[in-house]
């Protein structure tokens, strides 16, 4: 019996689509926000509390929080699983996030008392204390550096892990198969060219795209699987955090300006055809534009990929709000069909920050051109 693709794309389409759908329907009366100080505070209404968990879903925790709901009596039941925390204050203080148990308990290590307040550790007593300033503003002391497998920090390591086994299995299919992929393989194999002949090649050149092709293939399947994740059940915001953005922009930045040739620096330094006054004043500009490069790809990847989420999960809290079948029908429609441009958005923010990686890497092995020569 033979199967026609088209109708199989679409029902794939359709089942990711509704992922954001499922992760984000918990917000309802009946679902408890995430959040540490929950019963200390008085009820709050349904908006209040819509916006307080989407500013928890844009954070990191501790702790792998997939859903939550809250029973009869009301207390509050927590679906997910630990992850390890690990701190350099007075020594190494390893122990796992469920000793905070939701920022409910005081986690004891090695004689240190520490809370989870509001998604951040602070140094306490044994009765868990926190102290604010004159601006209300914890002024608890936190630990010295945080190691911490956090949520992010795990699914970036979920999906290294994932690409590991599946690049690997995809090159020993072609050394088994003489040159041809096999598997999951055959669906990549036509994406890793397209940046090899369309991106890397166009913008780099043929003398030096080889050395940046590890690089602008692991920059975008790493991306598009972080981003494709964030549509998930998981609940998962990886590049929509702005520390994680700025680590892969300076990446970017690291090796444009250790790989570019004398020539790059030449055009920033001293520009070639332009009077040696204006060459002064041109230098500092030009230097500065080598540091707003990487600072528009981490803004662009994580406002975009923010924006996204915020959009999308207001949408869906639209329809707990109007609480009848026209506005929740017309609020569901509008989130499914934002969710199938999400997945268009989540490999479009990969591409475009390997493309304008391989501009710049570009740019920095630009060879010298003759005519510049004689002015």
């Amino acid at each position: 019996m033979v199967i026609s693709k088209k109708p199989l794309y679409l029902i794939v389409a359709f089942f990711f689509a509704l992922l954001p759908l499922i992760s984000n329907a918990t917000i309802s009366d009946s679902t408890a926000v995430h959040t540490e100080n929950a019963h200390s505070e008085e009820p709050k209404d349904l908006k209040t509390e819509i916006k307080e968990y989407i500013a928890h879903h844009l954070l990191d925790s501790y702790d792998f929080h997939l859903f939550s709901w809250k029973d009869d009596a009301g207390h509050d039941h927590h679906i997910g699983f630990p992850l390890p925390v690990i701190l350099i204050d007075n020594g190494v203080q390893i122990f796992s996030s469920s000793k905070f148990h939701h920022g409910e308990t005081v986690a004891v290590s090695n004689g240190n008392f520490y809370k989870l307040y509001h998604g951040k550790i602070y140094k306490t007593d044994a009765e868990g204390t926190v102290s604010y300033d004159d601006k209300h503003h914890v002024s608890n002391a936190k630990p010295t550096i945080d190691l911490s497998i956090t949520k992010n920090v795990f699914m970036m390591l979920v999906v290294s892990v994932l690409m590991f086994f599946l690049f690997s299995g995809l090159a020993k299919s072609y050394a088994k198969n003489g040159g041809i992929a096999k598997g999951a393989g055959r669906f990549f194999e036509p994406i890793i060219l397209y940046i090899r002949d369309d991106i890397a090649i166009p913008n780099i050149g043929h003398k030096n795209y080889k050395k940046y092709m590890s690089y602008l293939l692991t920059i975008f399947f790493f991306v598009w699987f972080l981003n494709m994740f964030g549509l998930t059940p998981l609940g998962v915001n990886v590049t929509g955090n702005i520390a994680i953005t700025a680590g892969l922009a300076l990446l970017t930045y690291l090796i444009t300006t250790f790989t570019a040739n004398k020539n790059y620096w030449g055009h920033i330094f001293w520009m070639p055809g332009v009077p040696s006054l204006m060459k002064i004043v041109l230098a500092p500009i030009e230097l500065l534009g080598t540091i707003i490069k990487p600072f528009s790809l981490m803004i662009r990847l994580y406002a975009n990929i923010v924006a996204g989420h915020v959009v999308l999960m207001s949408i869906i809290g639209l329809m707990f709000i109007f609480k009848n079948w026209l506005g929740s029908s017309l609020s569901f429609f509008l989130a499914f069909a934002l969710s199938l441009l999400e997945i268009l958005v989540a490999a479009l923010q990969a591409y475009i920050f390997t493309m304008l990686s391989a501009l710049y890497f570009g740019a920095a092995n630009e060879e010298h051109h003759h005519d510049e020569a004689h002015h």
